[in-house]
């Protein structure tokens, strides 16, 4: 293997179509080809996400290869996401990802999408180990313990509801559309988080663990108090700051896991990571903990927040540099936890 690999890296465990290309751990290309047919059903309908894949993943890995001056016979290795997704979607980049690295009769490197986020902070920088990193996304919150040589160590994790399955929930109640965190988040800006308290929900007070179902059904409670013609009145002068209030809630339980856990770890280093990262919100609270707490604080740029291929490829670079690679037997696994 040479000193500096050229990597191909393909995501497909949602509703993305994405193929990046490293060459030494550095970033040539990064393609992400996003499905609109999901807004008219308030979420991603798996079948239409998969075949939407099958049409789009030869045209995405193309562009890529084009934008990176790279041809397929100079590549090094694949890399792709095998869990944890919808089983439809990872089975396409699965399948085509094997069969490009038999064909070429290169490496093929499995990743999963969760250790994609975690080490996104490595596209373009490098915290230094050991760190803490909160992963939040639409299907998952976790406080996690990043070690050198992929030590992964899982503080604590969601019982119910993810994060931004919750902001998409709400935003569904307040018919904001799909995806609902994004809107939220732009309400929220112009909104007073002091209108009203939702409850801080913390399964495990003197631990790690999350809960976001019983906010979500606090808004609804909310929201249910008033009549028909009252709601449509309030929302009109309040929506805003009802915005404003629910996503604060989510902010104070998510800031004060990671505050707990810098004190307690003593890690210095802290990286938020997955789609609800990119919400201002949750940025700007973070970022206030390096005052507060003295850290230092990594946060990818807003475009490898959401899934990407770039981590995934920046992944499969330290782990191919570990001689980790994958059998061309390696299956899809749609509940693929970390570790």
């Amino acid at each position: 293997m040479p000193d500096t690999p050229i990597i191909l890296g393909i995501e497909s465990s949602c509703d993305d179509t994405a193929a990046a290309v490293v060459v030494g751990g550095e970033l040539r290309a990064n393609v992400v080809s996003s499905q609109d047919v999901h807004g008219d059903y308030g979420g991603v309908v798996p079948e239409l996400a998969s075949r939407d894949h099958q049409r789009l993943i030869v045209p995405v890995v193309a562009q890529a290869l084009n934008e990176a001056s790279i041809a397929r016979e100079d590549l090094d290795a694949i890399a792709v996401t095998y869990g944890p997704g919808l089983a439809g979607s990872l089975l396409v980049g699965l399948s085509f990802a094997k069969a490009y690295a038999l064909g070429l009769g290169i490496p093929l490197v499995g990743i999963n999408h969760l250790e994609g986020h975690i080490y996104s902070v490595f596209i373009e920088g490098r915290p230094a180990f050991p760190y803490l990193c909160l992963v939040v996304s639409g299907g998952h919150t976790q406080l996690v313990h990043v070690d050198d040589g992929f030590a992964l160590a899982l503080l604590g994790q969601t019982r119910d509801d993810a994060a931004g399955e919750a902001f998409d929930k709400v935003a569904k109640l307040l018919d904001l559309g799909y995806p609902g965190g994004p809107t939220i988040d732009r309400l929220a800006q112009q909104g007073d988080p002091d209108f009203h308290r939702f409850p801080r929900t913390r399964p495990d007070p003197d631990g790690y663990e999350f809960s976001f179902s019983g906010l979500k059904t606090s808004v609804l409670y909310y929201l249910n108090a008033f009549s028909e013609e009252e709601r449509i009145h309030f929302l009109d002068d309040h929506l805003a700051d009802l915005c404003a209030s629910f996503q604060q809630a989510i902010i104070d339980v998510l800031v004060d896991a990671l505050r707990r856990g810098v004190r307690e770890t003593g890690v210095k280093d802290v990286a938020v990571v997955g789609g609800v990262s990119a919400n201002t919100g949750l940025r700007a609270a973070a970022e206030a903990l390096v005052e507060e707490e003295g850290i230092t604080l990594h946060l990818p740029p807003l475009k490898y927040c959401m899934d990407n291929a770039a981590m995934i490829a920046v992944t499969a670079h330290y782990k191919l540099a570990a001689g980790r690679t994958s059998p061309l037997s390696l299956t899809a696994q749609p509940s693929l936890a970390l570790g």
